[in-house]
């Protein structure tokens, strides 16, 4: 009897389908609600950091330079204690989230609990010496999971809120994210669009409100997805490793241990390593030191042909890459963009910005040659996929 014909028979005998479809669901609205529990707990978590700040710089002297240090320090020692996600930017950020959602608009909130709770929003420099500020803060405030309901949004929705430098505009958003069950896709795209704007414009508000409703394939955002939101690996300090495919996981795996058995010039940096610009994130696949030319390589692999859109996110890597990851004394850094398709594979390196022609003619000769990638790439893709349509071809002759 095949696996199939055993399958169907228990599903016909006791039940199976129904008894599988409910844990599938059940495992989806666990998966659901958790995500949503570790959202809400950061985002109060920074709303309570952020008020902190801000309290502590209305006790000192000079507001805007002791806030400034304030900052510098606690990036400084929460970075070295937690790690990632407590960089000055970060911190700066949580500071606006408090003084955006102060906490005469947050106690708006469906739960009786944390609106009978009473918390100040500011501490007066006058009225409470800069000693005894701890002493205040901890008496005011609320435990985490009575603060988190009235977040309803993950952090990132509440991040991409903060660039939208009209309160109006904010409100307008946080209001319709909140009616329409946006995700953070979905309102970066309606924020781009300028919806709030082309909304106070039209004739027909009520259809705009209404076609906005509808989401579009590309605005889903699952579980796992949310679970690996950058934010929320930095929040639990979580290991930082995807890949948008298997085929392009595969590829990275293979491309460095290509370039490591090339020789010891090559040193192994970091893979699917994050970088933030402004609100929005972004992930060098590979990235190595190479020992002769003591510079940083950054490589990027894109599944299809090469477009001068890669070459310019590639520009901005190498822009990012010089100014934060280079240390005193190397070079300065090289970008190759590696892109592959069933037609074509093409490897290109980015060598603008180097300080003379003699130098991006040394990189030319010690770095391997883009032709040598190119084959290697189409070898190795051509070998996976290969294994994969076997794998099919197997699969085929168990059913």
């Amino acid at each position: 009897m095949t696996k199939t014909d055993v399958s169907g028979d228990f599903g016909e005998r006791s039940g199976y389908t129904g008894i599988h479809s409910d844990i599938v669901a059940l495992l989806e609205a666990a998966r659901h609600a958790a995500a949503r529990s570790v959202n809400a707990l950061m985002t109060a978590s920074y709303w309570e950091i952020g008020r902190r700040i801000v309290e502590v710089e209305q006790g000192g002297k000079d507001r805007a330079a002791y806030g400034d240090a304030l900052i510098v320090r606690l990036a400084e020692d929460l970075s070295n204690r937690f790690g990632r996600g407590f960089s000055r930017q970060n911190l700066q950020q949580m500071r606006l989230f408090y003084l955006a959602w102060p906490v005469t608009q947050i106690r708006q909130t469906p739960s009786g609990e944390f609106t009978s709770t009473p918390i100040s929003q500011t501490v007066s420099a006058q009225a409470t010496p800069t000693s005894s500020v701890s002493e205040t803060q901890s008496r005011n405030s609320l435990p985490l999971q009575v603060l988190a309901q009235a977040f309803p949004l993950p952090w990132s929705s509440y991040v991409r809120l903060l660039s939208v430098k009209s309160e109006a505009a904010r409100r307008f958003y946080e209001t319709e994210v909140l009616r329409c069950g946006w995700s953070v896709r979905q309102l970066d795209r309606q924020i781009n669009s300028q919806f709030y704007e082309r909304t106070a414009l039209s004739r027909n508000k009520a259809a705009m409100l209404q076609k906005a409703e509808v989401a579009e394939p590309q605005d889903t955002v699952s579980p796992e997805q949310a679970l690996k939101d950058p934010f929320v690996l930095e929040f639990l300090n979580l290991k930082d490793e995807y890949s948008e495919s298997d085929l392009e996981d595969a590829l990275i795996r293979h491309l460095a241990d290509f370039l490591l058995e090339l020789g010891d010039d090559f040193a192994f940096v970091g893979r699917q390593r994050r970088l933030r610009l402004d609100d929005t994130w972004f992930r060098v696949d590979l990235l190595f030191f190479h020992r002769r030319l003591k510079c940083l390589l950054v490589i990027d692999l894109k599944i299809g042909k090469f477009s001068h859109a890669d070459a310019g996110q590639m520009h901005m890597y190498l822009n990012y890459a010089r100014e934060h990851w280079m240390k005193p004394g190397e070079n300065p850094p090289v970008g190759l963009v590696l892109c592959t398709s069933k037609g074509s594979n093409e490897a290109h390196y980015a060598l603008e910005g180097l300080p003379n022609k003699v130098m991006a003619a040394e990189y030319q000769t010690v770095l391997p040659d883009e032709k040598l990638l190119e084959a290697e790439l189409d070898k190795t893709r051509r070998a996976l996929e290969s294994r994969r349509v076997g794998r099919s071809d197997e699969a085929g002759d168990d059913v």
